[in-house]
């Protein structure tokens, strides 16, 4: 199945891989191709640099979404057909959402929205922002307003953090540690020892002694809260992790040809086979075309050379100089062609891999966007070039 195909047979379509390889330009792409083929189409990013919004025309990206109008499209000679939207995530607006639909009441809510601990958590805490970009893309898709959405998945070293979120979130609010604070405040409603164990009351007083006692019951007052809600987290961190697993869900992991892209890729594409996700491309982005060797011997180089240069120019020198930079692009070329062919040799022959060429400048319009979609979309091909 190529790229193509995955746009018209998904609802859902999401970008992986590690940081740096063109995931979010290639995220973009993919959103603006299916929109130009008709279709209303979402981008939804994570933490997208400012040449994004740049690129699809928008003075900046915001966290409500926003079409891109038409009139630039036309303003580049593009066709579209359909209707392209894109919006970056609020991580703690999205998780004040979700404490106020599972609150047990107003009381409640307050209780947490306006605790100290939670303002931290909701928005810093490492994993949060892989958790509520799932839930994000768990609540758009209960609407009908968009056919397909692009997820650009978090800017990580690990790009594995992302699906096991709701999983890593649960355990937290479920842990030991979590159920010692609970117990030591519940009742009174305020911080008392006397409910635990020996051992764990020591521990907790004597952390007091470093913290002040404020600020453990800002904690237990926090993970009380929480606890209300962990029936509702739980049962929702199982729907949002089921809902990856649907037929209409397709995964694009992305990388560059660097050695270390290509192993997480191969790693990321195995963990999505073993958690029961089933990838549908790859990307490796940044191909170097193989230059081809000079047709002409060295004398006619030279004198061709000779004609391009100053008179008093050192015509061999410079020669010399070319025909290495030459051999070292040739060598950067032939290990890329070797790292796209141990990701073939890894994933498997069937899988569909798209190279896509190292361009001569960043994607910085529509226009730009459109032709990194050409290749995404087989269009094009990267080639070697004389």
């Amino acid at each position: 199945m190529n790229l193509a195909e995955v746009l018209e047979g998904h609802r859902v379509v999401v970008c992986v891989g590690s940081g740096g390889v063109g995931k979010t330009t290639t995220a973009a792409a993919l959103a603006l191709r299916a929109a130009m083929d008709g279709r209303r189409v979402l981008c939804l990013t994570i933490d997208p640099a400012k040449r994004l919004a740049t690129s699809l025309g928008l003075d900046t990206m915001t966290t409500e979404e926003r079409v891109v109008p038409s009139s630039l499209f036309e303003a580049q000679g593009l066709e579209c057909s359909g209707e392209l939207s894109a919006m970056m995530l609020d991580t703690k607006r999205t998780f004040d959402e979700l404490v106020e639909r599972y609150a047990s009441s107003p009381t409640a809510r307050d209780r947490i929205l306006n605790n100290d601990i939670y303002r931290y958590v909701s928005s810093s805490l490492a994993g949060t922002q892989e958790y509520m970009a799932m839930e994000k893309l768990h609540a758009l898709r209960q609407g009908d307003h968009f056919d397909l959405i692009v997820l650009d998945t978090p800017p990580t070293s690990n790009a594995l953090d992302f699906l096991d979120a709701p999983e890593r979130l649960v355990a937290m609010i479920d842990s030991p540690a979590m159920r010692w604070f609970v117990q030591a405040f519940e009742g009174a409603g305020k911080m008392s020892f006397n409910l635990l164990g020996k051992g764990a009351a020591f521990l907790l007083k004597g952390i007091s002694h470093f913290t002040g006692g404020e600020f453990l019951a800002h904690i237990a007052e926090f993970v009380t809260g929480l606890n209300e809600l962990f029936g509702g987290f739980r049962e929702r961190a199982a729907k949002v992790s089921e809902s990856l697993r649907q037929d209409d869900v397709a995964f694009v992991v992305v990388t560059s040809p660097a050695p270390m892209a290509v192993r997480e890729a191969i790693f990321f594409a195995r963990h999505l086979a073993n958690s029961g996700l089933a990838d549908t491309g790859f990307v490796i982005n940044g191909m170097r075309p193989l230059l081809r060797e000079p047709s002409a011997n060295r004398d006619a180089l030279r004198v061709a050379l000779a004609q391009l240069l100053p008179e008093d120019a050192n015509v061999d020198d410079a020669l010399t100089r070319l025909e290495t930079a030459l051999d070292d692009e040739r060598l950067l070329a032939v290990g890329d062609r070797i790292e796209a062919d141990r990701l073939r040799s890894q994933v498997g022959e069937d899988k569909h891999v798209i190279e896509v060429p190292a361009f001569d400048e960043d994607v910085h319009d529509l226009a730009a966007l459109a032709e990194l979609a050409r290749y995404l979309v087989g269009e094009r091909r990267t080639e070697a070039i004389s």
